[in-house]
């Protein structure tokens, strides 16, 4: 069981990378052509999060069944990471450089994801429910 655990945590923080990488590159790119930084943030984490689905259904979680409900579950949760982001980025805008904001709210968004994911989005109780 842990080990299951420390394994799912690993391909939880790849995917997780991907994401960043993702959300990173659409962000700064947007801030490049003047976009305010909450738009940015927005249509980023949004490019971010389908990569997400995907992968964590797939690969991070295996997940079969209950499709649905875990959609639905997921942008919660999503939804959630990025309200907090936003605020993290609005309350620290004037405390750090913008590439050090944005990695303080993406740790944010991280703890977020992984408690939210684990335990409510890809639990095994909501995998097989619709089966």
């Amino acid at each position: 069981m842990i080990l299951n655990n420390i394994v799912t945590f690993f391909r939880f923080i790849v995917v997780g990378m991907s994401n960043t990488l993702v959300d990173f590159l659409v962000f700064f790119s947007l801030i490049a052509l003047h976009v305010p930084y909450m738009w940015a943030q927005i249509f980023g984490y949004s490019v971010g999060v389908i990569n997400s689905y995907i992968w964590n259904r797939t690969w991070t979680f295996r997940s079969a069944g209950g499709i649905k409900k875990q959609f639905v579950r997921f942008l919660v949760v999503n939804l959630c990471s990025l309200i907090v982001t936003i605020m993290m980025l609005h309350r620290f805008s004037e405390m750090f450089p913008i590439a050090l904001n944005k990695t303080i709210a993406t740790m944010g968004g991280i703890a977020i994801n992984w408690f939210g994911s684990r335990m409510w989005v890809f639990s095994e109780k909501v995998c097989c429910e619709e089966k």
